[in-house]
């Protein structure tokens, strides 16, 4: 995929993640892939997709930059939400949260087989109990 291909990727893989469409992410998951270096099959990264958003039903990601290297690209995400039910250890307080995530994907195939993702788990706390 061209530079311009993977932009156009990204960005209707984000769109279905904010409109928590799931049930079209074989468009975008590889069957099997990998998670933060784990393997991982995609029904696998669904069920945390799901998850989260049980717990945080207004969870967004917005794409702040994307980078490409070949079949590999990079973003800087903002995520934002408010949990209404307990979530990552904390009970919802009303609190909202927004952080930074950094993420890194290879695509093969037109679909990702390597995800990893990094956020400060300690700042989400913070926000989410402060």
């Amino acid at each position: 995929m061209s530079d311009s291909d993977l932009r156009t990727f990204y960005r209707r893989y984000l769109e279905a993640l904010n409109a928590h469409q799931f049930d079209g992410m074989d468009a975008f998951i590889n069957e099997r892939t990998t998670l933060n270096g784990e393997p991982a099959t995609r029904d696998d990264l669904l069920a945390v997709q799901r998850q989260d958003v049980d717990a945080v039903p207004d969870l967004h990601w917005e794409l702040q930059e994307l980078l490409f290297d070949g079949d590999r690209l990079a973003a800087r995400l903002v995520n934002t939400g408010t949990p209404v039910k307990p979530w990552l250890g904390v009970a919802p307080t009303g609190a909202s949260f927004e952080i930074v995530e950094y993420a890194i994907y290879q695509v093969r195939d037109g679909r990702f087989v390597h995800m990893t993702a990094l956020h400060d788990a300690g700042e989400l706390r913070r926000q989410l109990t402060g």
